[in-house]
Formats: C-alpha cells, structure tokens, sequence
C-alpha cells in the first residue's frame, strides 16, 4: 500500500514523496511516455501531502526533462510525462562548467571517449547518417557565420553518435555538447585565422564520415579523437592547459 510508504517515508520531505510516488508509478509501467499524471488536487489528496508539494515536485520533473506541465483545458492541459534527459544533464553539466568546479578540459577528454566509442560503433546503414551528410553540405557553403557553422558542427556530431544507436550515449554525448557549446563558441576568437581552422574542419568532417560509411570503425574513432583534440588545442583548451 502506498499509504504504508508514506509511513514508512515520513522523514522525506514531501515533494520527494510525490517524486518517490512518480519514479514508482514509472518502474511499475503504470505510467509512460505521453501519460498523463493526476490532477494536482487528485494526487495531493492521493498522497496526502499539500498541493504546493505536488507543484515543487513537478517542477523539479520539468527541470529534470521527465515532465511537460500544461495550463488550461484542451489536449495539452495538464502535466504530460515526456522523456529529455539531454535537457537536465546538459543544465547540471553548464552550471558545473561556470563554477569552474569541472574543468572544460576534462569535459574534452569525456566527449572524445564518447565519440569515439559511438563512431566506432556507428551503423553505416543509419538513416543518421544521410542525416549527416546533408549537414556538412550545409557547412561546406561558403561564407557560413561562425555561430552557424558552429551550431551545424554540433547536430553532426550528435547525428554521428545517435548513428550508434545506444540511447544513454547520445544522451550524455547531448548533453556534453550542450554543457561547452557556448564555451567553444567563444574560443574562436583564440584561434589565429579562423577561415583556416573551418577549412581544416571541413575536412575532417568528411574523412569521419567517410571511414563511418566504409565500417571502418577504428580509422573513425581515431580520426574524431584528433578532430576534437585538435580543435581545443588549437584554441588553448586540452589536457594540461588550463580552461
């Protein structure tokens, strides 16, 4: 009985009860993606706790990716359970980041052990990877602004890696990206010629991608270690410089 585990929980504090409720109605199959939670009357009475339990509870699932919350009547009113974690992990990983409590450069070597696990793996029959392919035609048009070219080189590497096919990598690898996106952004403006380093990128773009569509798994994971390494050395962010 639930009521039991509130018994049993009475030294939680009441919105992780309702948390505790939801991860249990999740578990259990009771509820999935594109469910619809209780009204938050309903589910405060259920559970016996304070409705304004029930609203913090489901704005940390909002934060967290687990939850879409609507307002008013119609087909998206109410909290919807939706599936983002891209979201949550890539807020918690920038806030970490802008601390400076975790280093850009271990973030670095983290991406290149992702990304070179998910082109290794990558399925070169992926629908992903035509996907991919029309990214770098995108790139490879001239005069592309920086913050463009930047923002097509992410969904590459994201389609690459989603390529693999393994949820949980391209979940951590999302949310890698995110966390340093705007960090790289701004490391252009360390680079001495810029015009250069997007032509040496383009490049190996296209060499991975290459090697991905050849199965050749071991020449792409070496090729996307030296692509990104390179970049951030370039720019003055590796292992043993300073972020």
């Amino acid at each position: 009985m639930w009521s039991d585990h509130i018994n049993y929980s009475c030294s939680m504090k009441t919105h992780q009860l309702v948390l505790t409720w939801i991860e249990n109605e999740l578990s259990e199959g009771r509820l999935a993606v594109g469910g619809r939670l209780p009204a938050e009357r309903s589910l405060a009475e259920q559970l016996q706790v304070s409705r304004t339990s029930v609203r913090e509870a489901i704005r940390i699932l909002e934060a967290m990716g687990v939850v879409r919350a609507g307002v008013g009547s119609g087909p998206e009113a109410g909290t919807v359970v939706i599936s983002d974690p891209t979201a949550a992990l890539g807020s918690a990983l920038r806030l970490h980041v802008a601390t400076q409590h975790l280093p850009v450069a271990d973030i670095v070597e983290t991406r290149v052990l992702l990304e070179s696990w998910a082109v290794s793996h990558a399925k070169s029959d992926s629908p992903e990877l035509a996907g991919a392919a029309r990214l770098l035609d995108e790139m490879d048009a001239e005069a592309v602004p920086v913050a463009e070219f930047l923002a097509l080189d992410v969904r590459f590497h994201l389609a690459l890696a989603d390529a693999a096919g393994n949820a949980v990598v391209s979940a951590m690898m999302g949310s890698l990206r995110e966390s340093i996106t705007g960090y790289a952004s701004r490391l252009t403006g360390n680079l001495p010629d810029w015009d250069a380093t997007a032509a040496r990128l383009r490049s190996e773009h296209h060499g991975i991608l290459a090697a991905v569509q050849d199965n050749d798994g071991g020449r792409a994971a070496k090729l996307v270690a030296a692509h990104i390494e390179g970049y951030y050395r370039e720019a003055g962010v590796g292992p043993g410089v300073e972020g």
